[in-house]
């Protein structure tokens, strides 16, 4: 596939063109789905591109500098592809996103990419007909980020990754939900000791309308695992549990003998000094 870009100018301008608007939408959990504006399916790639004439974005700036390039998407739902539950879910917030144009005519054969990115956060609206708006935010977007780290008491990596090094077999564990109240679940055959270690950690659906979704274990509260976000799973569906750290230097050291990783500065004085001592 050719570039588009020779002759775009004079093409937009004419009284008729045959120029349609794709994307390109890849999830978290893999799956990809296709859209045109244009009022009639097209095959690009191999690739399916449903039509979704109410699927529109805002103005798309391209410019040579390093400011931050983001912009709104707007869309009709549709119970086919984008559904409220979905979005609800949050199965497409951080969706990678490609918008191009393409020659309706013969989509295969040029095309003329607009802006690559993520999606952040997507909103649904309410309501019989309501649509969601999406934020895309395009390379740029990881220049607004910080990069230095700060010094803290509490360690700045992750259980497992290549800083902590705590070796992670052993401490997954697949299990059944036994019940579950969109706020916390239960887990079949854990006792109250055992879940406090999945506190700080992952839960991940292996099965049912919720598989791929994944939500982050707050802390463990009479047997029960607490979660980040809503998440309603059926008794029975299957689940993999990811073991969790609360970041202190007294659990790295005693829990995981992992004093020698640890990526914090427990012993650095923070600004609760001052209530330490009386006349400070």
């Amino acid at each position: 596939m050719v570039d588009l870009q020779a002759g775009l100018g004079e093409r937009l301008q004419a009284e008729v063109t045959t120029l349609a608007m794709c994307w390109r939408v890849v999830r978290r959990d893999g799956v990809g789905l296709g859209f045109t504006t244009h009022d009639r399916p097209l095959v690009i790639a191999g690739m399916a591109y449903e039509s979704a004439p109410g699927m529109t974005p805002s103005a798309v700036v391209i410019n040579d500098d390093i400011e931050v390039d983001t912009m709104e998407v707007e869309g009709a739902l549709s119970a086919d592809a984008i559904s409220a539950a979905d979005l609800a879910e949050g199965r497409y917030d951080g969706a990678g996103v490609r918008l191009f144009m393409v020659d309706w005519q013969a989509p295969d054969a040029a095309a003329h990419v607009l802006v690559t990115g993520r999606l952040g956060t997507v909103a649904a609206g309410s309501g019989a007909d309501a649509g969601f708006t999406a934020t895309l935010r395009g390379p740029t977007a990881v220049l607004a980020a910080t990069a230095i780290e700060t010094y803290s008491p509490e360690c700045r990596a992750e259980l497992g990754d290549h800083r902590c090094r705590v070796a992670m077999r052993g401490r997954t564990l697949r299990a059944l939900v036994g019940s579950s109240d969109g706020g916390s679940i239960g887990v079949l055959d854990m006792t109250e000791a055992g879940a406090v270690d999945y506190s700080q950690g992952r839960l991940r659906v292996l099965a049912g309308p919720a598989a791929g979704l994944e939500r982050r274990i707050i802390g463990a509260e009479a047997g029960r695992l607490l979660l980040d976000e809503p998440l309603s799973l059926a008794s029975g569906t299957a689940i993999e549990l990811r073991e969790g750290c609360d970041k202190r230097f007294a659990t790295c050291m005693g829990r995981f003998a992992n004093a020698l990783n640890f990526r914090g500065e427990p012993h650095v004085p923070g600004g609760d000094l001052l209530t330490r001592f009386a006349g400070l």
